[in-house]
């Protein structure tokens, strides 16, 4: 019996030239080099030129990924697009990525999940491709988290930056098996009761602002560890997976504080965790494909590989996938 999985064919990733640094960051806030490092393993961070949108960067991000692909534009059925800093409130960024790609057919719309943003895409994606409605397909997360960034607050600016990451999708038959390529399974969750811990402070329907993102950091690392660490357990349980098998865990580049506590919650050591948040900071549905991209044009990552990929962000939400590279 075959099925129909979702082959990752190509990756793409894109980072704006502006480069801060915590020496940077440290003229603006009170904060230092050290303060930063110590409790975020962050170094510098990647900011968006004046004038630059989400949809830009994430053009130049599918652009790499359809090109590593060998798939155009126009071959797409489906652009899902992960942001929460999207180019206006209402079309959809993702029917600009579209357009710019010369899709003319299929549809495209955003999801919001914050953090697990990416995840989330990747899962409505792979369910389409497994239920036989598209073949092919653009999974993407961006951010330019500058843009909502309160730079006045030395608690939260020094962690985020901006970016895009993607994946090319196509539907491929297999046997489903473990050694089969391509997502194996998505888990994805949400728990509205703590949508205050981590939002934003505006709204079109509140306060017709766009608001800045404001934290309780406390909250959001007890939480986040947990949460990364049970669904990646949940996740290869479900599928006769032991962790030993897993060749990479490429988690949500938030904090490497959190990456290792996840770590050691699950028992794997650091020397195979995929960490770019020393020179990416916190990208958000980015942060995901930016590290699984980078790391696989690095060659660090190489195709068969077996990936786990957790995440949580705001909402709180929270998922993980299980990949064949």
């Amino acid at each position: 019996m075959t099925i129909l999985r979702s082959r990752i064919i190509g990756l793409g990733s894109f980072l704006p030239e502006r480069v801060s640094t915590n020496d940077d960051m440290a003229k603006i806030v009170e904060t230092s080099d050290e303060w930063i490092v110590t409790r975020t393993g962050i170094r510098q961070r990647h900011f968006a030129a004046e004038g630059v949108s989400s949809s830009d960067m994430a053009v130049k991000a599918a652009e790499e990924a359809l090109k590593a692909a060998g798939v155009k534009g126009e071959d797409l059925d489906l652009i899902v697009l992960a942001t929460v800093t999207p180019d206006k409130t209402f079309p959809a960024t993702a029917v600009y990525v579209q357009a710019a790609l010369g899709m003319t057919h299929g549809c495209a719309f955003d999801v919001v999940a914050a953090c697990s943003g990416f995840l989330y895409a990747l899962r409505a994606a792979d369910n389409m491709i497994r239920l036989g409605q598209v073949k092919t397909a653009l999974v993407i997360g961006v951010e330019t988290l500058s843009r909502i960034t309160d730079f006045t607050d030395r608690n939260t600016c020094v962690l985020f930056g901006d970016g895009a990451g993607c994946a090319v999708l196509r539907a491929e038959e297999c046997d489903g098996s473990l050694a089969d390529r391509g997502v194996i399974d998505t888990l994805i969750y949400s728990d509205g009761r703590y949508a205050p811990e981590l939002c934003s402070t505006g709204g079109p329907s509140t306060n017709h602002e766009v608001g800045y993102i404001t934290m309780n950091g406390r909250e959001v690392f007890r939480h986040a560890a947990v949460n990364m660490a049970d669904v990646s357990e949940e996740i290869l349980a479900k599928n006769g997976v032991s962790m030993e098998q897993v060749d990479w865990l490429v988690p949500h580049q938030a904090n490497i504080r959190i990456l290792e506590a996840t770590a050691k919650r699950l028992g794997i050591p650091m020397e195979k965790v995929i960490s770019t948040v020393g020179d990416h900071a916190n990208t958000s549905a980015a942060s995901i494909p930016l590290a699984l991209a980078e790391s696989y044009k690095s060659g660090k990552i190489k195709e068969g590989q077996l990936l786990l990929l957790p995440g949580m962000g705001a909402g709180f939400t929270w998922g993980a996938g299980l990949i064949r590279l």
